[in-house]
């Protein structure tokens, strides 16, 4: 396969032209110059139909047969226009320009019209006018490379890596540092132990451009640390369209190959959500908590429970994706309406194996002795996946001074994951070991909606007064519908591990919770929001809006409520088991007929008082800022915003309820000092927050199967407090390029990190912990540059380079004197889940003349600590760098059709997490080899088809 696609790369010299049928196209060039005026646009007069000028001043407009008045406008230029044009259907009109810079420089020029937001050309001049420190990525970047969702695309971002595949990190912060919105609303989180928006739900192809800021604005939420990530939905069309993709994706570790692992499932599992078949039955959800199921209620509940322990083995197909985008605009009198509708579908399939392992203490006095280790497992983990998302937008535009949207984001994903657990553990039985064979079969069903109507409305004389408002809702819905766990186990023989021992497994059952268990969970929660803002303008130095003096004064309200309640059960001995039923296997030791009272097994009901909690969450946020254009060359920015949070969590009757109600006051200043059109220098200082989760303060404790831990919350975490400073140079040499050059620094008081808990002894717990003092120092380096205008070679002025690195410091600083503190590594190590250094680089051909977009981008990561270790028998675990290489190709043939073909993960380089044993930060000597989870994902390979009709 890797063959074929590089044979594909090959093959792009001799790509032919396909003609474009009904259209105008040409070129606008700036009359002195001659340079391509980049920005400019192209219009039907008096009509909404229109093109961008391109980087090199070329531009596209596609238009029915027929003849029609042509305006270009750009500001700071005189209109042209050109009457009378002809277009026929199936040829090219080539229309050409020269404009000319007006002299009443001092006016503005207003074009009617739909602003394309999504184009690299839009992107870089929004990120120039930007009052703070911003970075991002539009639609025009996002479609030459294969990335299918928004955790893909974001990575490329300067500064920005992703953890688990989904999560997040902004400047090497974890993800709980970094606020989320989905088109200026803040968004759901559906996972019930992380605090962070899931990318991955997101399909790339409805991403119009995604911002990350970094520096705070009194217009921005108050709460980040990395930075406030928003990510913009297509919303408005120039012309009707219709496509569909088509894809299939194939991976080196399972596709077309025996073994995989699967459960047994629902007819509705294609759509991703579970028809019932797992659902808790009436037997269960009837028996008390800490109960035991009594005869009567096994004699009516046994044909009610599934016996199913053992997943089926299968083939492992193709991943499939198809999405479908049709894209509408028509006008009802003089309102204009525009919309984008996305249903995109995927149903995939991924297996791998990950080395699990775990050692006792080590002992510095012999810093080259390896520990001993307590167990050496091999996880194979099967995952099936579906995922079905809708996105439904309305754009209205009553008139040049009045616009409506109306979004809607709709997401359905399913997981059927099986995990089969093999290996020594040495610990259990001492001087022999005992060796597991445990399996886990896991279905989760996730339900996001996420949806706004707002307004943007000029008023008053000149257009002076603008209101902006919007209302929104969001729900999540997440089951975890009979959750099945266990063990077996036998004497381990090391002179005849795994099949080679003919000793039959022998299934556990006890107390332990992951011993022969099923759990059932079900979590919801439900957002209200409103926020609104009104700008007045004041004349500066002239009337051009860039020039104007601009007050704003706005509010955000959010309401949030979230109940979680779960169910865990073990399977129990009954007070005489038989012992011909107790060595039966997995997969017929708990059929019904063996689960009666007198010889067999009953169900005891191991549920106690934190394992449901409720939470509401209510906040109320003001601002008040300024924009002052002092001069030509330097511009003022800030005000401040003041935030009341109030987060309540009831969990346990026992227990006093958890509330934290705390106001802030967050001021932020930003300075821009222009020293021409292409160079300008930016500052900015802020103060920002970093508020506790429900999920991290709730007194319940869930173990994670794949990971081989427990996770519990902490109920004293405080709200982190965070002083933001930023510099940075930025260079445009044209209109779509950009090179930049920052600084940034941060200090934190009460920083939250994710810790070990030293007083479980030999099991690990993962808990939360305030850290008293911190800070995280970084360089970034970011250039997006074409070859244009560096060579006269043709085929070398396609290509266009995007580099992107940072370079960060952090540490951490404990509080010793306190008691809390003083089981925790102290010693000198950076911030949970930051990163000392993240490189981005990418090399882009495109020849929109023959259909060509080649890409080939790299991606790597520092060390970052998994999660901080103690000064017991837990370590802090060190992820290790990774670098990843992907490949992408697509041709067009005709106007229509287009194939995609690429590679991913190029390089599969191991995921490697290591024990730091002696606790220095680092991973050298011994460490090297002491891995707590190592495996490889695999090369993912693509081969598509998009039409568009």
């Amino acid at each position: 396969m890797r063959i074929l696609l590089l044979g594909f790369f090959l093959l792009f010299m001799n790509g032919l032209a396909f003609g474009q049928q009904g259209k105008l196209a040409g070129k606008v060039t700036d009359k002195k110059t001659n340079e391509g005026v980049i920005g400019a646009t192209v219009l039907v007069t008096g009509t909404t139909q229109a093109a961008p000028v391109n980087v090199d001043g070329s531009y596209e407009l596609p238009l029915d047969a027929g003849t029609y008045n042509i305006t270009v406008t750009y500001v700071g230029y005189k209109p042209l226009t050109f009457p009378g044009i002809v277009i026929k259907s199936g040829e090219t009109t080539t229309l050409n320009g020269q404009m000319e810079e007006s002299a009443t420089s001092l006016t503005e020029v207003t074009v009617t019209g739909v602003k394309q937001t999504g184009t690299e050309v839009a992107l870089i001049q929004d990120l120039r006018r930007s009052e703070v420190v911003v970075s991002g990525m539009s639609n025009d970047q996002i479609v030459k490379t294969l990335d299918r969702d928004a955790a893909e695309v974001v990575k490329r971002i300067p500064g920005v890596t992703i953890q688990n595949n989904n999560f997040i990190v902004i400047r090497g912060l974890a993800e709980r540092y970094n606020t989320v919105m989905l088109n200026d609303a803040l968004t759901p989180s559906a996972e019930t132990d992380t605090r962070s928006f899931s990318f991955d739900i997101l399909p790339s192809s409805v991403i119009d451009r995604v911002l990350i800021f970094k520096s705070g604005a009194p217009e921005l939420p108050g709460e980040f640390g990395g930075g406030v990530v928003k990510v913009y939905t297509k919303n408005s069309v120039l012309e009707n369209s219709t496509s569909l993709s088509v894809s299939g994706w194939a991976r080196n570790t399972n596709t077309f190959k025996g073994g995989f692992q699967s459960t047994d499932h629902s007819s509705t599992d294609f759509l991703g959500f579970d028809n019932g078949q797992r659902e808790m039955p009436g037997l269960l959800s009837d028996l008390k908590p800490t109960g035991t199921t009594s005869s009567q209620e096994l004699t009516t509940g046994r044909t009610s429970l599934r016996n199913e322990f053992l997943p089926r083995i299968i083939t492992s197909r193709p991943d499939l994706r198809f999405s479908l985008g049709i894209n509408r605009k028509f006008e009802i009198g003089k309102v204009y309406v525009s919309n984008v509708t996305s249903i995109s579908y995927s149903n995939t399939q991924e297996q791998y194996t990950s080395e699990r392992q775990r050692y006792d203490f080590y002992d510095p006095k012999f810093p080259d002795l390896m520990p001993l280790p307590q167990f050496r497992y091999q996880d194979t983990r099967s995952l099936s996946a579906v995922r079905l998302g809708v996105i439904h937008n309305y754009q209205v535009r009553l008139n040049d001074r009045n616009r409506l949207e109306f979004r809607n984001f709709f997401n359905q994903y399913g997981t059927d994951e099986v995990v089969n657990r093999r290996g020594p553990n040495y610990s259990e039985l001492p001087d022999i070991g005992l060796e597991h064979n445990d399996y886990s079969l896991h279905y989760q069903s996730r339900s996001i909606y996420s949806g706004q109507l707002g307004g943007t409305h000029e008023v008053g004389p000149a257009n002076r007064t603008a209101l902006t408002w919007a209302v929104g809702y969001n729900y999540v819905s997440r089951s975890e519908p009979d959750y099945r766990q266990n063990q077996q186990t036998r004497l381990y023989d090391a002179s005849k591990p795994g099949d080679l021992n003919p000793a039959p497994f022998e299934v556990q059952v006890n107390n332990i919770p992951q011993t022969s268990a099923r759990f059932f969970a079900n979590l919801k929660e439900n957002t209200y929001m409103a926020s609104g803002q009104a700008e007045r303008r004041f004349a500066g130095r002239d009337t051009l809006s860039a020039n104007l003096y601009k007050l704003r004064a706005g509010f955000y309200t959010e309401q949030k409520s979230r109940d979680y309640d779960s169910r865990f059960f073990n399977y129990a001995r009954a007070g005489r088991l038989d012992p011909a039923i107790a060595s039966q296997p997995l997969s017929t030791i708990f059929s019904p007929e063996n689960l009666n009272t007198a010889n067999g097994f009953v169900l005891r009901d191991n549920t106690n008082e934190f394992d449901r909690y409720t939470g509401q969450n209510t906040l109320l946020a003001g601002y008040i800022s300024g924009v002052a254009p002092l001069s030509e060359k330097f511009n003022l920015s800030g005000g401040v915003r003041v935030e009341y949070n109030r987060k309540f969590l009831e969990s346990g009757a026992a227990e006093k309820p958890y509330e934290e109600k705390r106001t802030f006051l967050l001021p932020s200043l930003n300075a821009t000092y222009n020293f021409n059109e292409r160079h300008l220098l930016r500052a900015g200082g802020s103060i920002s927050v970093n508020r506790p989760e429900f999920r991290e303060v709730a007194k319940y404790n869930y173990f994670d199967f794949n990971n081989n831990f427990n996770i519990t919350g902490n109920e004293t975490l405080r709200t982190a407090k965070i002083y933001n400073a930023d510099l940075r140079y930025e260079f445009y040499p044209t209109r779509s390029e950009m090179i930049s050059v920052g600084v940034f620094y941060k200090h934190f008081t009460d920083a939250i990190e994710q810790v070990t808990d030293p007083t479980t002894g030999s099991d690990l717990y993962l808990t939360f912990q305030n850290a008293p003092k911190a800070y995280d120092l970084g360089v970034e380096v970011e250039a997006r540059k074409s070859l244009v205008g560096l060579t006269d070679n043709a085929f070398l002025q396609h290509f266009s380079l995007i580099l992107n690195a940072s370079l960060i410091k952090s540490r951490v600083q404990l509080d010793e004197t306190l008691e809390s503190n003083t089981n925790f590594a102290i010693t000198d190590r950076a911030l949970q889940g930051q990163s000392p250094y993240v490189v981005n680089a990418g090399l882009f051909y495109q020849d929109d003349e023959r259909h060509w977009q080649i890409s080939a981008q790299y991606n790597v990561i520092g060390p970052r600590i998994s999660f901080v270790g103690d000064k017991q028998n837990n370590p802090s675990i060190i992820e290790l760098q990774r670098h990843v290489v992907d490949l992408a190709l697509t041709k067009g043939f005709g106007n229509h059709l287009e194939v995609r073909a690429g590679v991913q993960n190029l390089l599969n380089q191991l995921v490697r997490q290591n024990y730091d044993f002696d606790r220095n930060g680092e991973i050298n000597g011994i460490e090297r080899d002491a891995s707590f989870n190592r495996y490889r994902r695999g090369t993912y390979s693509t081969l598509g088809l998009t039409y568009r009709f």
